[in-house]
């Protein structure tokens, strides 16, 4: 009822198996994602600091991006200049956001037994949890 495949699949290689190709551990897995994580934190913390200056967020972004810079090999994160233009309502979002990114980071830094992440992420969910607290804004 069904006439038979005459070509070759499109998943071989062309020394005919699919495990030719380099594939990535769990532990470069979990670097790429960590990376990514604390890469997005850096984003919004860099926001946080074009908002609200302070010598705490100055500390914490450059940390952040020198183990962005560790876990990429060298290189270091992109960043971009933020200017001022949002009102109070808007840091404690970024606040909220910074909070959730830190814990996403802290879990995968966790499970790759990244101790200096671990820590530096836990004491960023501190921080923003601080932040909004004296708000009268409780983080989730």
């Amino acid at each position: 009822m069904y006439e038979p495949i005459r070509t070759k699949s499109v998943h071989t290689t062309m020394a005919g198996s699919t495990t030719d190709f380099p594939h990535r551990s769990r532990e470069e897995e979990l670097d790429i994602q960590l990376a990514g994580h604390l890469a997005a934190l850096l984003a919004v913390t860099d926001e946080l600091r074009a908002l609200a200056p302070s010598a705490d967020l100055d500390t914490a972004a450059t940390r952040l991006a020198d183990q962005v810079a560790r876990l990429r090999g060298g290189t270091a994160p992109a960043r971009t200049s933020v200017t001022a233009t949002a009102a109070e309502p808007h840091l404690a979002a970024l606040h909220r956001r910074a909070h959730t990114l830190a814990g996403r980071a802290l879990v995968v830094a966790a499970s790759r037994a990244d101790t200096a992440a671990a820590i530096l992420t836990a004491e960023r969910m501190d921080a923003h949890a601080a932040a909004l607290e004296p708000r009268g804004v409780a983080s989730r």
